[in-house]
């Protein structure tokens, strides 16, 4: 029987961690850790219901794709063909257009990982045209979870015509476990030395690798997010915070670690690894008080911070950029782990 919207499925450990998702959008609605103290609280920005979930942001917690984060103008040449692709967000096409995969109903069936203490299988089939992109794609997430306290997510995909594809989770995480606390205290590291800059006239990137050193995008040494986004770099005015693609230093071939996140009231950890060569960061600059989040607190302005492992921002339209090209006989894939301590 098909999934429902509103399915929910939990992976749990022997610590006290668990992660609960919908088949909707495989939508993270719920992550328990443990602090430093063993109060277990919930990590992540979102609702007190599923059906407060299935209403309100669609890109909470949820998997992104085909194409995860921008394109100039949703246009790109592929093989000499010119695709046109839905313009959602401004100029640009984010995160798969005005029907992405975190608005699609998931299979969802439980499995087996050797090693870990839960895991399960999600996948779905898009089209040939599907969010005007060519080719049917068959993809594969894994969610799995071990008593090492790595949740981890394993993408693959498939494709029977040339196609562009990055796939990302999207979850916004508070480590104090409170909404009502900014992330602007959480200590941040980056295995990041460079970051592609967003370019004012086009909204995303343009091609363009900047150093991080001598700026407020410089994490390769630990800081508060606060230094940063109170900054008045011109890369964090312009869109009131952070929301770039940092370059993980030799990044996109083996799993490594591409973060580090504390927060040094509860005690909690996150470090984020992946073998993608991107890592997007977002402080949730557009929260504006306006909905209610978990405990009734109100989503606000840096209350949560994102850490989506990815290829690059537009990198459909730069050979500079990574390559985001997937053709038939070839096989998308993509890990990233968050390792939670406390």
């Amino acid at each position: 029987m098909p999934n429902k919207a509103s399915d929910t499925f939990t992976l749990k450990n022997s610590n006290g961690v668990e992660v609960s998702f919908t088949a909707h959008g495989g939508r993270l609605v719920s992550l328990k850790v443990p602090s430093a103290k063993g109060d277990i609280d919930d990590v992540l920005v979102g609702y007190d219901t599923v059906g407060e979930s299935l209403k309100g942001d669609l890109y909470y917690g949820a998997l992104c794709g085909r194409y995860a984060n921008r394109i100039v103008k949703g246009h790109l040449i592929l093989d000499g063909q010119e695709l046109q692709l839905d313009v959602n967000n401004g100029p640009n096409h984010l995160h798969g257009g005005n029907d992405g995969f975190n608005q699609r109903i998931w299979d969802v069936e439980e499995t087996q990982k050797e090693g870990c203490t839960s895991a399960f299988r999600l996948s779905l089939i898009s089209p040939d045209g599907d969010q005007k992109y060519p080719g049917e794609c068959k993809v594969t997430v894994i969610y799995s979870l071990n008593d090492s306290n790595e949740f981890k997510i394993e993408y693959e995909a498939e494709t029977t015509k040339p196609t562009v594809i990055n796939l990302t989770s999207h979850p916004y995480f508070n480590l104090s476990g409170d909404l009502n606390n900014k992330v602007t205290n959480h200590l941040l590291t980056l295995n990041a030395e460079q970051f592609t800059p967003i370019d004012p006239e086009v909204e995303t990137c343009n091609g363009e690798i900047a150093d991080v050193k001598g700026t407020p995008m410089d994490f390769t040494n630990e800081k508060p997010i606060s230094e940063a986004v109170t900054s008045s770099f011109e890369q964090i005015k312009m869109v009131d915070g952070l929301d770039h693609n940092f370059v993980v230093k030799n990044g996109g071939k083996d799993v490594i670690k591409a973060a580090v996140v504390k927060d040094p009231v509860s005690g909690r950890s996150l470090e984020v690894y992946t073998d993608q060569p991107g890592l997007q960061v977002y402080t949730g600059n557009h929260f504006d008080g306006s909905e209610k989040g978990k405990g009734g607190a109100p989503i606000d302005k840096y209350c949560g911070v994102a850490l989506e492992t990815q290829i690059f921002p537009n990198s459909p339209n730069h050979d500079n950029y990574p390559n985001a090209v997937l053709r038939p006989g070839e096989k998308y894939k993509h890990t990233c782990i968050y390792k939670f301590g406390f």
